[in-house]
């Protein structure tokens, strides 16, 4: 499989457009993916969703959910396929290399890594990999959280250290084998690590990151440490101290050293990254979880990094909780989903200065994380956050659903119920497609490569 440059998915995705704003504009899930990866361009034939375990629902086990998403398919809206860990992990986020030939998905309590193969039969993916020992030889990071593929490479962030479980953590860098490579501690007040401090904060938190090769740019976010993201979330908030234990800032690294370049400040918890993909956009979006604001992230005329506020999120006041956004590849739309309301809001973003609200609706009692089809017709959404942040009783939905957009409306296509299914919490969602490895249902190819050691063959 030829894997495409950031110039040639500029390129494509260039080719892609269909016409103006509303009107079939191309539209990316992957835009939440690295720029070097290969991405869907047709219909994705399935939607991995990493569960968590949940006690005394099915096997109780975390496990990768398989969803038929192709309405060509006879098993279209259906569960296809499980594979369970083993035990409760807090599953969270995972991500592909930069291949596509294997899957990376962690756990935010143990720490642990699963690896599967999805390029040999993408209907079945199998566990081909733990890695056990991340804390020990990243040298003291815990909680692995994003997945983000470079060339032959898996960058992770993490969300705590071993010494006190609170925010102060690093990146840290394998192999696409698993072999681990380097560690990145955040900067911090006492180690800048030669980081220029823009603002008031150097807190050392992490949580995800996004690249912007075209600029040497990469960006982190920062969260909180395990001892508040395993706290059960309404003794969280009665803690005040606890409270004030969240990242306030986002960093800008210089992508090919890995070193910090700039401390900006964000306050109130951002979460994910969302940066523009075309070749004069050199800014990103984020979301803060606590102040319910869209924020910018940009370069300006001098080659500064920057921060701004730009739009509330419904009412902050309320505490919506924005959990997840993505944003389109043609950076002109902005999707935003708030945990606490249940909504999901769209915002027009073609002046990145001034997001103006264009859309919302009710996907479910709680809401966490979305993926949109290439082409942008086609949405998918699922419910849960963390094990103990979650909701209680009637409202406690765990869910995946998928909708049609229509350039105006989302429209329910079917949803699966997690907890009726006795799946567990369904989390983070990343798509799978026989094209991605010039395969076809049930070919030969398959069949044969099925009978070898494939993570190690296939993986550079």
């Amino acid at each position: 499989m030829k894997r495409r440059t950031p110039m040639n998915f500029m390129l494509a995705a260039s080719f892609m457009v269909l016409g103006s704003f509303g009107h079939g504009v191309a539209r990316a899930d992957e835009t939440c993916m690295s720029p070097y990866m290969a991405k869907i361009v047709g219909q994705e034939d399935f939607v991995y969703v990493w569960t968590l375990g949940q006690e005394g629902v099915g096997d109780e086990q975390d496990k990768l959910v398989t969803i038929d998403v192709n309405p060509k398919s006879a098993k279209h809206g259906s569960v296809v396929h499980t594979v369970s860990v083993g035990g409760r992990n807090e599953a969270h986020h995972g991500g592909f290399t930069d291949d596509r030939a294997h899957f990376w998905a962690g756990g935010l309590d143990t720490s642990r890594i699963f690896i599967f193969d999805v390029r040999t039969d993408p209907s079945k993916p199998r566990l081909v990999k733990t890695i056990e020992d991340f804390v020990a030889k990243s040298g003291g990071a815990v909680g692995p959280h994003t997945f983000y593929a470079m060339p032959g490479r898996m960058l992770i962030t993490a969300l705590s250290n071993h010494r006190d479980h609170g925010g102060r953590t690093a990146l840290v860098e394998y192999t696409n084998e698993g072999k681990y490579l380097a560690t990145y501690w955040m900067p911090t007040d006492d180690n800048l690590q030669g980081a220029k401090k823009a603002g008031s904060y150097a807190d050392g938190y992490g949580y995800d990151v996004r690249a912007l090769p075209r600029r040497n740019v990469l960006v982190t976010s920062s969260f909180t440490g395990w001892s508040n993201y395993m706290m059960d979330f309404g003794k969280l908030l009665q803690d005040k101290e606890a409270m004030k234990r969240f990242g306030n800032t986002v960093v800008i690294w210089n992508l090919h050293a890995r070193k910090p370049k700039k401390i900006l400040d964000i306050p109130g918890a951002p979460l994910e990254i969302r940066c523009g993909w075309q070749p004069n956009h050199n800014y990103c979006f984020t979301s803060t979880a606590l102040t319910s604001k869209i924020w910018l992230i940009h370069e300006d005329a001098q080659g500064e990094w920057r921060t701004q506020a730009v739009s509330d999120i419904g009412d902050p006041s309320k505490t919506p909780l924005p959990v997840d956004i993505s944003l389109s590849s043609e950076d002109d739309l902005l999707w935003v989903d708030s945990f606490s309301d249940g909504l999901v809001r769209l915002y027009d973003v073609r002046d990145p200065f001034h997001p103006k609200q264009i859309y919302e609706k009710k996907i479910g009692a709680q809401l966490n994380m979305v993926s949109q089809s290439w082409d942008g017709k086609r949405l998918y959404f699922t419910s849960s956050l963390l094990a103990n942040w979650d909701k209680k009783g009637a409202d406690n939905e765990q869910f995946f659903k998928a909708f049609q957009w229509d350039g105006k409306q989302l429209t329910q296509r079917f949803a699966i119920d997690f907890s009726k299914e006795k799946l567990g919490r369904p989390h983070i969602m990343r798509f799978g497609a026989y094209s991605l490895y010039a395969q076809r249902p049930g070919s030969e190819s398959m069949r044969v490569a099925a009978h070898g050691p494939v993570y190690q063959r296939s993986a550079r």
